[in-house]
């Protein structure tokens, strides 16, 4: 079964889920929480990109990027489809390799259960 994504968009879900766990690496900062009157049936999931990474145009690939990421990580293993996410781009994200990127982004995701 294919999983839908969707980007959360109240101001409210996202300062519910800076309160929750997070995990970071050098690429990124992920924060987790489950919130209520969500659907099970989708994935929640933002990307954020700060100011300081750059213009809109490296700040957009960086999200791309994390995007097209995050699509391979889901057809890999199945998520806990309880939990919304926030992810915050580090500027190593532009700088360093997609296929670095990838395999660390697959393996802390893993440890989420």
């Amino acid at each position: 079964m294919s999983k839908k994504i969707v980007s959360l968009s109240k101001n409210q879900d996202f300062k519910t889920l800076l309160e929750g766990k997070k995990f970071s690496n050098k690429y990124v900062t992920v924060f987790f929480k489950e919130l209520i009157n969500k659907s099970k049936n989708k994935l929640y999931i933002s990307f954020v990109a700060k100011k300081k990474l750059g213009n809109a145009v490296k700040r957009n690939k960086i999200k791309r990027r994390l995007k097209n990421i995050m699509n391979d990580t889901i057809k890999k293993f199945s998520f806990n489809m309880r939990y919304s996410y926030l992810v915050i781009a580090k500027e190593t994200v532009l700088k360093d390799e997609y296929e670095n990127i990838r395999k660390t982004f697959l393996a802390d995701f893993k440890k989420i259960k």
